[in-house]
């Protein structure tokens, strides 16, 4: 099954972070926007959920089975986002928000064992780690109650919460590759694995983010002035 598993997962996370890249760059709402966004929620899809399987079979604490459901978990929500309310968008999200609940309840369990352990690492990950992201899936669920609370999002909001999953789903591929010398070095020439050169696209990640969340509020502030 691993042998089997594994090319799929790394396929599916080298387009995830070419499609999740085109997505960025492309104007929004256009045609080319929205299939590779789609694209992008399949293949990271895919990569979670085969990464999560195959982190399972090593260890339970794994960061990759995290980091798979995680991946999962952003993508469908910002898809949703942009879709019109059903009673399945209505169910899904009502799952997804039981799931970043667990997956925050986890992670600060694993901080604190990171914490107390000599090294203060669990399975090679510092301990402060797992609480950052405790506090990035903390914000996104009081997000889903407070969407679930007042309903469908309309314009700027339901931008800012498509983008903002959309880009840390992004983040998590690009993390996953871009972190380990040895993967870039199979797939990128040597100037390419130096620390810093690995650090920059994870970190254009964040800055397309910002960006995108710049103009959507510059956008709303300008439509309120009028």
């Amino acid at each position: 099954m691993t042998i089997m598993l594994l090319p799929v997962h790394i396929i599916a996370g080298g387009l995830a972070i070419i499609l999740g890249g085109v997505a960025l760059a492309a104007s929004k709402g256009a045609t080319l926007h929205r299939r590779s966004g789609l694209l992008f929620v399949y293949a990271m899809l895919t990569m979670g959920i085969s990464g999560s399987i195959l982190a399972m079979r090593q260890s339970l604490t794994s960061p990759n089975v995290l980091g798979g459901f995680m991946s999962a978990y952003f993508v469908i929500t910002a898809l949703t986002t942009v879709r019109p309310v059903s009673a399945w968008t209505r169910r899904l999200n009502s799952v997804a928000l039981v799931v970043v609940i667990g997956l925050t309840l986890i992670e600060i369990g694993l901080g604190f064992k990171a914490l107390a352990s000599p090294g203060g690492t669990i399975n090679g990950v510092p301990f402060f780690m797992p609480f950052f992201l405790a506090v990035v899936t903390t914000l996104a669920a009081a997000g889903d109650l407070r969407m679930m609370r007042s309903g469908a999002l309309r314009a700027a909001p339901r931008l800012a919460r498509h983008l903002w999953r959309m880009c840390f789903a992004l983040f998590i591929a690009a993390g996953s590759f871009f972190s380990i010398r040895e993967r870039v070095a199979k797939v990128l020439p040597e100037p390419f694995t130096t620390p810093t050169m690995r650090a920059l696209p994870v970190a254009l990640v964040f800055v397309a983010m910002f960006y995108w969340l710049w103009r959507v509020r510059a956008r709303r502030m300008l439509a309120q002035a009028r």
